[in-house]
């Protein structure tokens, strides 16, 4: 049983969520992009060897002319260089702005591949194939591309939605059971910004993979009305930002190593939430009830760095505005809003919520 998901953005999309969509994803994509000749499929040294062929197979059989481009796996490799070679790859398929990419396997590759296909001949269409929890509940919808500097995260992107969004839930089995729990920190966000009852099941259910299909369609039905209202993050969207100016602080303390970037938002999440709690902006428990889900979903709830390494790494956010910081704060689970602190509050601020 299939459920679609309509992401009425500024160029409209689907997202499939199916088990064994994988199988027949030449056959979905032909729906979306019909006089397309050429594909690029853009995968990591992870995903390509157990998924490529098929998805190969599934579009030479819809009639497409095929091509693969493999890259190193990993965060620390969502860089230019990468991107300069996703450029030649394409130029070398010959792909016209017709042709598509097809981003197969987590967030890094959704990001790098959409990315490549924002920029490539001024912008091609692209195909989210996410095969992570992480990036089947979040990244892969909404349109958000981009890459790492070395002086943060995200800081080069552009905003470039899919044609169509394909989530195989069986893709899932072949995960490390950390990479499980990391795509669980996008899932809690999502509950704790915009639903109360998503936290529920999640604080009820866990991590029982016998839940993830019904958790990543109110996950993306979530997103994807925030996306429809607030496509360019003006207002709303910046809610989808809870616990990350932290969590990519805590990734680039640690040079994108020890944590995944779900961990660092749960993190990120915990501790703002309990300098909301200091400050008398979030309801008393709140927070309890975030490190409760964290440890019950496997995910670590604190870090060793001190809150001013975490300050200083979080200067460079994109949510940065002159000398002041939006950061996303709850009122309570399931409500959040954006709150606007000095750059020169911020240690103060976020060293009531380091334990």
């Amino acid at each position: 049983m299939s459920r679609i998901i309509h992401v009425n953005a500024g160029i409209p999309y689907d997202v499939i969520i199916e088990k064994g969509a994988l199988d027949k994803c030449g056959e979905l994509i032909k729906s979306v992009v019909p006089k397309s000749e050429r594909a690029l499929i853009v995968s990591d040294s992870n995903v390509a060897p157990i998924y490529a062929e098929k998805v190969k197979a599934s579009l030479e059989a819809a009639g497409y002319k095929v091509f693969v481009h493999v890259f190193p796996a990993g965060e620390e490799n969502k860089r230019l260089s990468a991107i300069e070679g996703m450029y030649a790859a394409m130029a070398s398929a010959e792909l016209s702005r017709t042709d598509f990419a097809v981003a197969l396997g987590g967030g890094v590759t959704g990001d790098m591949c959409g990315f490549a296909a924002a920029t490539y001949l001024r912008g091609i269409k692209f195909v989210q194939i996410p095969t992570t929890v992480l990036s089947q509940n979040d990244s892969s919808v909404g349109g958000k591309t981009g890459i790492d500097l070395e002086c943060g995260k995200n800081l080069v992107g552009s905003f470039w939605q899919p044609c169509l969004v394909i989530a195989d839930v069986n893709t899932l089995s072949t995960l490390p059971p950390r990479y499980i729990t990391d795509g669980f920190g996008e899932i809690i966000k999502h509950g704790c910004i915009k639903s109360a009852e998503l936290f529920e099941l999640i604080e009820k259910y866990g991590t029982d993979m016998n839940m993830i299909e019904e958790l990543t369609a109110r996950s993306i039905e979530i997103k994807s009305g925030v996306v429809e209202r607030d496509e360019r993050e003006s207002g709303e969207r910046m809610l989808l930002n809870f616990g990350h100016t932290l969590g990519h602080a805590i990734e680039k303390c640690c040079n994108f190593t020890k944590y995944a970037h779900g961990e660092a938002v749960g993190i990120g999440m915990l501790m703002i939430s309990r300098a909301g709690e200091a400050a008398g902006l979030t309801q008393s428990g709140t927070a309890e009830r975030i490190e409760a889900v964290l440890k019950n979903c496997g995910m670590p709830t604190s870090c060793e760095f001190t809150a001013e390494e975490i300050c200083n790494a979080a200067m460079l956010d994109k949510k940065r505005r002159g000398d002041s910081m939006n950061v996303v704060l709850l009122k309570s689970i399931g409500d959040s809003f954006v709150y606007k602190i000095k750059c020169a509050d911020m240690l103060k601020f976020v060293s009531g919520g380091i334990r």
